[in-house]
C-alpha cells in the first residue's frame, strides 16, 4: 500500500466537499477521479499531495514515498530556464547523485543512494527532461519560463513532474494545454509507468484507455468502480436505479403510513408506538440529491440552401520572403447543411487559421473559398474573448435585462440560465468571480441562443466537466446546421463528427468518418509504408510544401541548434563520469570495502556507456543535417 486515506472530510463555509472519504492506492494502480466541476477532486488531490490538510480524518503514507503532483494552479520558477524547471521535478534524485558522488558517508549509507538513484532511472535525467520536453511540445530547454505563455508553461509543469519517476502521481488536469499527439504519447507513457496514477481529466477517450479504477467524488461521498471509464458508467447507473428504486419503496410506505397516522390509533399499544417510530425515522431520511444536469437547447437553424462553405486547393501561407511557411495547401472541403466536421493536430499548426479561412476573416494565398448567401454564422473562440469586460451573469446575457432572445423568440433570461446550472441566486454575480467551468458554460449560453445554421467551435470542451460534455454533445447531435469544431477531446470528436480534417507530418488529409477511424486508418497507413518502404500515392493528401522546396536539405531547428551546442559539454560530463565508475571499480581497495555495491555500480557503468554511445550518434546526426544544409546554401 503506498497511501491510505480514511474518513477525510473537508468543508467551505457551508458547502460540503469531502464527507468521510477514504481511499487506498496501491503500487500500479491508474485511478481515474471524476465529479462535477466544484465537487472537490483538486482539494482531495491536494490533502493526498501534503499541500493542505482536512478538517478530519487521517491519511499515512508508505516510509519514504516520493510524490509527483501536478496541480491546476501551479507554480513555476519565472527566473531558471525550461530546463532547470524541468529538473527541478528531480531535485531529490540529483541531490542523491552529488553526495553519492562525493564519496562521503558509510558504505552502507553510499550502496542505499546508488540503489535510490538506480530505481529513479536518476543516469538518464537529462535524457528523460529532454524527451518529455520535445514529446509535450514544450519549448526550447534553454528558453527563460518568463516568457512562456500559460500552456506553454504548463506542460513545462507537466514534464517536472514526470521526470522524476516518483512512486506515486498526482496529477489535476494533465491533458489540459496539450494536442492529440501529446495526449496520446502521455497515454502511453503513463500506461508504462510503473508507479501509481491518480488523475483527474475531462478527456473521456483519456481516462477510458488509462484508468484501471475510477472513483467518482458525488455529493462529498466517494464511490469506487473498479474498471475504466465505460465500466464506470455502466455501474453508476445501476446505483442511480437501485437509489431511484428505494426512493420509490421509501414514498410508497410514508403514504400508506400517513393514512395510518391520520387515522389515530386509540390503543398504543408497543407495536403501534414501533410502527409510529418507523414512520418518523423513515420520513427523516434525505432522498437522493438529484443532479441539476445542463439543458443546452440552439435555436432551430435557417435553411442554409445548398451552398455552405466551399473550399477548392485552398492554400495559407504565412510570413514573408525567407521566412515564409505554407499552412496547408490544395485543400478541398465542402460544409454541406447537416454536417459535422473536426480539425485536429499539433498546437500551433495552423487550425485556428483554418477556421477563419472558413468564416472569411482572412483570404487564401492560392485557390478559392466560397461561402454561401444563406449562412448565418455562430463562433466561440478558445481564448473566451466573448466574456471580457466586467458585468454580472444576467448583464452578460440579457444585457441586464429580464428576457433574452433565444433563436426569433423571447423568453425569460433567468430562467434560460437555470439551463445552464446558474440558479436564481447567482444571476447578479460578477462575472470575475466565476471558475473556468463556469465561464465555459457562460460562453456557451450566451453563444448559442444566438442559432444560426453554421456552428465554430474553438475548443469548446475546455474547462467543460463530463456531464456538461455528454449534454453539449447531445446539442449537437440534435443540431440541424452545420458544424467545423477544432477540439482535443477525442471522444467529443467520436460522438458528433462525420469527416475529420487533420493536419499530419506529411500533409492535411481529409477523412470521412468520426476521430476513432481517423486513428484507425492512419494506423493502418503507416503499417502499410512500414511493409512497402513507399507512401500510400492513393492517399488523398495536401502537402505543405513544393516540390521544389521539399528537395532542399532541412535546416536544423531552434531547438536543434541549442541542442547541438551544448552536445560536447554534455559528452564530457557523461565520459567524465564512466571515468569515475572505472577508477572505482578497478580500485581493489573497492573490493575489500564495498563489495556489496559492485553489482550496482557495474549495472550504473553500462547504463552510462549507452547514454554516450547514444550520445555520440546524435551529434553525428545534428552535424550531419548542418553540414548538409550549408552545403544546399553553397550549391
Amino acid at each position: 500500500m503506498l497511501l491510505s486515506a480514511t474518513e477525510l472530510s473537508l468543508s467551505y463555509d457551508y458547502l460540503c466537499l469531502l464527507d468521510k472519504v477514504s481511499i487506498a492506492i496501491r503500487s500500479g494502480e491508474k485511478i481515474g477521479l471524476v465529479g462535477r466541476n466544484g465537487c472537490g477532486k483538486s482539494s482531495l488531490l491536494k490533502i493526498l499531495a501534503q499541500e493542505s490538510s482536512a478538517d478530519s480524518g487521517d491519511c499515512s503514507r508508505r516510509k519514504g514515498l516520493r510524490v509527483g503532483y501536478l496541480p491546476q494552479a501551479f507554480e513555476l520558477n519565472e527566473t531558471l530556464s525550461v530546463r532547470d524547471n524541468i529538473l527541478e521535478g528531480a531535485s531529490d534524485v540529483l541531490a542523491w547523485i552529488r553526495e553519492y558522488e562525493s564519496g562521503q558517508g558509510t558504505e552502507a549509507h553510499q550502496a542505499t543512494l546508488l540503489e535510490k538513484i538506480n530505481l529513479a532511472d536518476g543516469w538518464h535525467l537529462e535524457s528523460s527532461a529532454a524527451n518529455a520536453a520535445s514529446f509535450l511540445s514544450a519549448p526550447p530547454m534553454d528558453c527563460p519560463v518568463s516568457t512562456l505563455s500559460g500552456g506553454e508553461k504548463r506542460r513545462v509543469a507537466l514534464a517536472r513532474s514526470l521526470v522524476a519517476a516518483p512512486d506515486l502521481l498526482l496529477l489535476d488536469e494533465p491533458t489540459n494545454h496539450l494536442d492529440t499527439e501529446a495526449i496520446s504519447w502521455l497515454e502511453e507513457t503513463l500506461k508504462q509507468f510503473k508507479g501509481a496514477v491518480m488523475f483527474t481529466t475531462h478527456d473521456r477517450y483519456f481516462l477510458d484507455h488509462l484508468a484501471s479504477r475510477v472513483v467518482e467524488l458525488d455529493q462529498g461521498k466517494a464511490y469506487l468502480h473498479e474498471g475504466n471509464y465505460s465500466s464506470y458508467l455502466e455501474n453508476k447507473a445501476i446505483r442511480q436505479t437501485i437509489a431511484d428504486q428505494g426512493e420509490r419503496r421509501r414514498q410508497r410506505f410514508l403514504r400508506v403510513e400517513l393514512d395510518w397516522v391520520k387515522a389515530g390509533v386509540r390503543a398504543r399499544r408497543t407495536k403501534s408506538r414501533h410502527r409510529l417510530a418507523t414512520f418518523y425515522e423513515t420520513k427523516d431520511l434525505e432522498a437522493p440529491v438529484e443532479e441539476q444536469e445542463m439543458d443546452i437547447l440552439i435555436p432551430p437553424p435557417p435553411s442554409m440552401g445548398n451552398l455552405g462553405v466551399e473550399l477548392k486547393g485552398a492554400g495559407l501561407k504565412v510570413g514573408e520572403g525567407v521566412d515564409a511557411k505554407w499552412l496547408f495547401r490544395g485543400l478541398t472541403l465542402s460544409l454541406t447543411p447537416g454536417r459535422c466536421i473536426g480539425i485536429v493536430g499539433p498546437n500551433g499548426i495552423g487550425k485556428t487559421s483554418l477556421l477563419k479561412l472558413c468564416m472569411g476573416e482572412i483570404a487564401p494565398t492560392e485557390g478559392s473559398v466560397r461561402i454561401g448567401q444563406k449562412i448565418v454564422l455562430n463562433y466561440i473562440d478558445q481564448s473566451r474573448l466573448q466574456l471580457s469586460g466586467t458585468g454580472t451573469v444576467l448583464e452578460v446575457i440579457a444585457d441586464g435585462d429580464e428576457t433574452v432572445r433565444f433563436g426569433d423568440r423571447t423568453i425569460n433570461a433567468r430562467a434560460y440560465l437555470k439551463r445552464f446550472q446558474f440558479p436564481e441566486h447567482r444571476a447578479n454575480e460578477p462575472i470575475d468571480q466565476l471558475s473556468g467551468g463556469e465561464r465555459a458554460r457562460l460562453l456557451l449560453a450566451k453563444v448559442l441562443k444566438r442559432g444560426g445554421n453554421f456552428l465554430i467551435l474553438d475548443e469548446p470542451t475546455n474547462d467543460l466537466d463530463l456531464p456538461s460534455l455528454r449534454m453539449l454533445e447531445e446539442s449537437l447531435v440534435r443540431y440541424n446546421g452545420s458544424a467545423l469544431v477544432v477540439s482535443h477531446d477525442r471522444f467529443f470528436l467520436d460522438r458528433i463528427c462525420d469527416e475529420i480534417v487533420a493536419f499530419e507530418p506529411e500533409g492535411i488529409r481529409c477523412q470521412p468518418g468520426n476521430y476513432s477511424y481517423y486513428l484507425e486508418n492512419r494506423l493502418q497507413r503507416k503499417a502499410s509504408r512500414n511493409v512497402a518502404g513507399t507512401s500510400d500515392k492513393t492517399e488523398k493528401l495536401s502537402m505543405p510544401e513544393t516540390k521544389s522546396k521539399r528537395s532542399r536539405p532541412r535546416k536544423l531547428g531552434y531547438m536543434e541548434e541549442r541542442e547541438l551546442e551544448g552536445m560536447e559539454a554534455n559528452i564530457q560530463q557523461a565520459e567524465e563520469g564512466i571515468q569515475s565508475l572505472e577508477d572505482t571499480l578497478n580500485d581493489p581497495q573497492f573490493y575489500v570495502e564495498r563489495a556489496h555495491e559492485a553489482q550496482a555500480m557495474t549495472e550504473a557503468l553500462e547504463s552510462r556507456r549507452q547514454e554516450v554511445t547514444a550520445l555520440y550518434h546524435r551529434w553525428e546526426e545534428l552535424l550531419a543535417i548542418k553540414e548538409a544544409s550549408e552545403q544546399g546554401k553553397g550549391g
